[in-house]
C-alpha cells in the first residue's frame, strides 16, 4: 500500500511537472507560426503617391473617359424608341373601358392609334413595361422551383416549400409553382400599319429567340416524353392563369409547357421596380430596301388582361431599335463623360496647387 501510494503521488508529480514545462497536456499557445506568411513578413509593394505619378494618372483617365463617354452617348441617341402608354387610369385613355370591374373577369380589347414620325430601320424590337412591380422583393424572387422548372418528375408533383402558397391549388400540386409564375404578364399586342388611314396591314411579330439561349436550352426544360399533356397529368396551373402550362401558346405546339419563351422572359426577374421585357421581333426583310417600320399612323390592337391599377402600377408598350451596344441608354455615357471631367479638372488643380506650394515644402526640406 505504501508504494502504491509513492507511486501515485509521484505519477501526480510527473504529470504537473510535464503540463509546467510546456509538455503535450499543456495548453496550446495562440500565438501564430513564426512563419514569413504569418507574421506578415512577405515582400510587399508599397507605392509612394506623389506628383509625378498622380498628376499623369488624372489627367489619362480624364483623356480616356471623356471620347469614350461622348461616343457612348452619341450612339444611345442615335437609338429610336417610342412609348405607348395603355394603362388606362385616365378617362380619356382608350383603354379606360378594360380597367373597369368586369374587365377582370372577361378578356377586353382596346386600341391605342399613334404615329411615328420618322422611320424604323432594322430589326426593331417590342417591349412591354410594367411600373411600380417590385419583381425584387426577396420572397417574390424566391418563390419558384428551379428543380420543377428543368423538368425533375418528382419536383413536378412535389413543389418546394418556397413556393408557398402557390404550390397547391384544390389540393393538386401547381406547375410551374410560385408568386412569379403565378404572376405571369399575359396582355397581347396586335400592331397594324394604316395605308391611307383606312387600309390596315398586320406587321408580323416574331415570337422565337426573345429568350436567353441558356434558359431556353439549360434552366427550362419540359419533362420526359412526347406527349406534354400527359406529362403534366395530376398537375394544376397557377391560379391566376387561364390554362394550363402545356397550352399556353395554342398556335405552336413547339412553344408550350416550361419552354415557352413569353414564360421564360418573365421568370428573368427584373432589378428595379420600372423594367421592360422583350415581348416580340420585328425583322426587317433583307432583300427590301423599304424601312421595317415606315413613318406614318399606327394601330397597336391590345388584349387588356393584366390588372395593375390594384397597386398603383402602370403598363406601357416599346418600340426600339438597337445599336452595337444595345438599346437606348444614355447613363452610361453620362457616368464616362462625368468621370472623366472629374478627373481631368482635378488633375488641374492638383497641378496648380503642386506648382505653386510644392517648391515651399521642398525648400522647408532643405536644412541651413
Amino acid at each position: 500500500m505504501m508504494a502504491s501510494g509513492y507511486n501515485a503521488k509521484e505519477e501526480d508529480g510527473h504529470r504537473s511537472g510535464s503540463a509546467a514545462a510546456g509538455g503535450p497536456s499543456a495548453e496550446k499557445s495562440k500565438k501564430p507560426d513564426n512563419t514569413a506568411f504569418k507574421q506578415q513578413r512577405l515582400p510587399a509593394w508599397q507605392p509612394v503617391l506623389t506628383a509625378g505619378t498622380v498628376l499623369p494618372a488624372f489627367f489619362i483617365i480624364g483623356l480616356l473617359f471623356i471620347p469614350i463617354g461622348i461616343g457612348l452617348f452619341v450612339t444611345s441617341n442615335t437609338v429610336k424608341e417610342i412609348e405607348i402608354d395603355y394603362t388606362g387610369a385616365e378617362k380619356s385613355s382608350p383603354c379606360f373601358s378594360c380597367t373597369q370591374p368586369f374587365g377582370l373577369n372577361h378578356s377586353c380589347k382596346c386600341s391605342v392609334p399613334f404615329t411615328l414620325h420618322e422611320s424604323f430601320e432594322g430589326n426593331v424590337f417590342m417591349y412591354y413595361g410594367l411600373s411600380n412591380f417590385y419583381q425584387n422583393h426577396r420572397r417574390y424572387v424566391k418563390s419558384r422551383d428551379d428543380r420543377q422548372l428543368n423538368g425533375n418528375i418528382y419536383a413536378l408533383t412535389n413543389p418546394s416549400k418556397e413556393c408557398a402558397p402557390y404550390n397547391s391549388n384544390n389540393n393538386l400540386p401547381i406547375a410551374p409553382c410560385g408568386a412569379i409564375a403565378n404572376s405571369l404578364f399575359n396582355d397581347t399586342f396586335e400592331l397594324f400599319y394604316l395605308q391611307d388611314n383606312w387600309n390596315k396591314t398586320l406587321i408580323p411579330l416574331v415570337k422565337k429567340g426573345i429568350a436567353w439561349w441558356t434558359d431556353k436550352f439549360v434552366k427550362f426544360r419540359n419533362p420526359a416524353g412526347d406527349n406534354l399533356t400527359a406529362a403534366f397529368q395530376g398537375t394544376a396551373p397557377p391560379i391566376n392563369w387561364h390554362r394550363p402550362v402545356y397550352e399556353l401558346d395554342p398556335t405552336d405546339p413547339d412553344n408550350n409547357g416550361f419552354i415557352n419563351e413569353d414564360f421564360i422572359v418573365w421568370m428573368r426577374t427584373a432589378a428595379l421596380p420600372t423594367f421592360r421585357k422583350l415581348y416580340r421581333i420585328i425583322q426587317k426583310n433583307r432583300d427590301s430596301l423599304t424601312p421595317t417600320l415606315p413613318r406614318g399612323n399606327y394601330t397597336l390592337e391590345i388584349t387588356y388582361n393584366y390588372p395593375v391599377l390594384s397597386f398603383d402600377g402602370r403598363k406601357r408598350m416599346v418600340l426600339s431599335t438597337i445599336t452595337w451596344m444595345g438599346g437606348k441608354n444614355p447613363f452610361l455615357g453620362i457616368a464616362y463623360i462625368t468621370v472623366g471631367s472629374i478627373c481631368f479638372v482635378l488633375g488641374l488643380v492638383l497641378l496648380v496647387i503642386h506648382y505653386k506650394y510644392g517648391n515651399r515644402n521642398n525648400n522647408a526640406d532643405i536644412p541651413n
